[in-house]
């Protein structure tokens, strides 16, 4: 089979083009038989009056070698890759003793658990929060009446923080072993549109997601695995050797049991704060890392479909418009959108008393008024957090904590207009863009909740993306604070054989031990983790 990429198309095309292109492109006559699969499609809009289709496809039914030798050296046209994924061990009879132990039912403790099971492993995965039906109830409740739930909430529950976003399903990362596949394959299976397997940034929504999470755990517990929901892990039991090795040998649960496990994946999210501070008391290694902090901004979705495709806004092939905006700023700061969920909300997305922070959150459907973003600014340990490797969680804290005085302490959000912003003044009220966050947005001062630096860059970048995107620095649009969980504001340093870099046997993953960022690759470093997991207690 061979894969011809980089094939544009108008974007109205008729659908027997897509064949005629394939056969001019590789030279094969029209009464020579071949079948063509699409294997990814992607939009060209950066020419808004000629948006192009872009596709991939796979072609057979032709002379591959023949075809590869005439088109030597062009990186468009080459062999399909094999996608397949193979386990990379399996359990004896009866499964591990103890068996392997997961901690977070997130992306990556979900696929750690998934792949564990699918070898025989026969997992426990444990989860602070609750059943994904029960935790939206209660997410709910904080943004209908102001009721947080600290252990059951946008941060904490199955499903994990990813649950309540865009449901992003693409990254940056390289994958030459193509484990994104294994993870899209095994979302269609619980549910997903097939679409994902094809569009070049799939996303799927939150709605979707909360029944495709049911589904996966419904295979993992019909292959022996086993979840405990509501059961906080408070300390770890780590046995030190003479020569001063340590290893995981059990786990001290907030309910006052105890767990023994030889194999631990530490899945926790990027929000763990409280275990992030048990780590480092038990002597696990904990670096700082860098993160980013800034606010959520909106605009309404049409305004970013018309910036973007112009007269073809509101066509059905290319639905709501995204961006990706990026600036570095005289102070050597750097402004850049993130989680940027086209037709969305911008949600509650605290899981402490007494803090406000932000996140975005989209349906499969993207038809909600507003666009919104993050525009944060990176910041650095070195430089804005030294010390104690848990700055960042302090300094996180700090700004929340501020927010929340600033939104009128009920857990409802400060708010600015971006006019009132840029020009250094308190709003009063808000324009034509409605905020979507609930419980509510406070109008106020937002230079009260964030470093003097992110204003600076913040009041500098955002401009420059006016000049990107017309209408992008309108003065009506939305600025809604904090936005502090970008990423996690520590690593837990692990080896190249992913066990932590000083206690054996227990392996971080995922966007909590930073690294990872998006559903897609916590998903692919879960499957990694449960890979060495099992590798390990094949080897005793």
């Amino acid at each position: 089979m061979l894969r011809l990429s980089d094939i544009k198309l108008p974007l109205d095309h008729p659908p027997e083009a897509l064949a005629a292109a394939v056969r001019t492109r590789l030279g094969i006559a029209d009464d020579v038989p071949i079948d063509i699969a699409v294997a990814r499609r992607a939009n060209d809009a950066r020419r808004r009056t000629a948006i192009l289709l872009v596709y991939s496809v796979d072609v057979t039914g032709t002379d591959e070698d023949a075809i590869l030798a005439r088109f030597a050296g062009d990186p468009h046209v080459r062999r399909t890759p094999d996608t397949g994924y193979r386990f990379v061990a399996q359990a004896a009879s009866g499964g591990a003793t103890p068996r392997p132990v997961v901690i977070g039912a997130g992306p990556c403790g979900l696929f750690a658990g998934l792949i564990l099971a699918q070898m025989g492993y026969c997992p426990i995965i444990l989860d602070r929060g609750k059943v994904v039906r029960e935790r939206t109830k209660d997410t709910w409740g904080l943004w209908r009446r102001g009721v947080l739930e600290p252990e059951s909430n946008v941060q904490f529950g199955e499903g994990g923080a990813g649950t309540f976003s865009d449901g992003k399903l693409w990254s940056q990362i390289k994958d030459p072993r193509h484990l994104g596949r294994k993870v899209l394959t095994e979302f269609v299976t619980a549910g997903a549109p097939p679409e994902i397997l094809t569009e070049a940034h799939p996303h799927i929504g939150t709605f979707r997601l909360v029944t495709m999470v049911e589904h996966m755990r419904a295979t993992i517990e019909s292959l022996g695995g086993e979840y405990r929901f509501g059961t906080r892990v408070d300390d770890l039991d780590v046995d030190e050797a003479t020569d001063g090795t340590r290893t995981i040998r059990g786990l001290h649960l907030a309910d006052g049991g105890y767990l023994a496990a030889s194999h631990v994946v530490l899945a926790v999210g990027h929000s763990a704060r409280d275990t992030f501070h048990m780590l480092h008391d038990r002597g696990v290694h904990v670096e700082a890392k860098p993160f980013s902090i800034g606010v959520r901004i909106e605009h309404p979705q049409g305004w970013i479909d018309r910036a973007r495709f112009g007269a073809c806004a509101g066509h059905p092939d290319l639905g709501a418009a995204a961006y990706s905006l990026s600036h570095h700023c005289q102070n050597g700061r750097t402004v850049y959108s993130f989680c940027m969920c086209p037709g969305g909300t911008v949600v509650a997305a605290t899981s402490e008393p007494g803090h406000v922070a932000t996140n975005g959150m989209s349906q499969y459907s993207r038809a909600e008024r507003n666009a919104n973003s993050g525009i944060v600014v990176g910041i650095d340990p070195a430089r804005d957090f030294p010390g104690s490797p848990l700055a960042g969680i302090a300094l996180q804290r700090h700004w929340e904590r501020r927010a929340f005085v600033a939104g009128g302490s009920n857990y409802a959000a400060p708010g600015q207009t971006l006019g009132d912003f840029l020009a250094a003044r308190p709003s009063t009220g808000f324009g034509s863009v409605e905020p979507s966050y609930r419980p509510g947005v406070h109008p106020t001062d937002l230079a009260d909740c964030l470093p003097d630096y992110a204003v600076a860059a913040m009041r500098e970048a955002l401009p420059v993306f006016g000049r990107q995107i017309p209408g992008y620095d309108h003065p009506d649009a939305m600025l809604t604070g904090v936005e502090t969980r970008t990423s996690s504001p520590v690593r837990i340093t692990r080896g190249p054989d992913f066990h932590s870099l000083n206690t054996r046997n227990l392996f971080p993953a995922g966007e909590g031990a930073g690294y990872a960022g998006g559903i897609l690759s916590a998903a692919i470093d879960g499957i990694k983790v449960a890979e060495a997991v099992a590798l390990g207690i094949n080897a005793g």
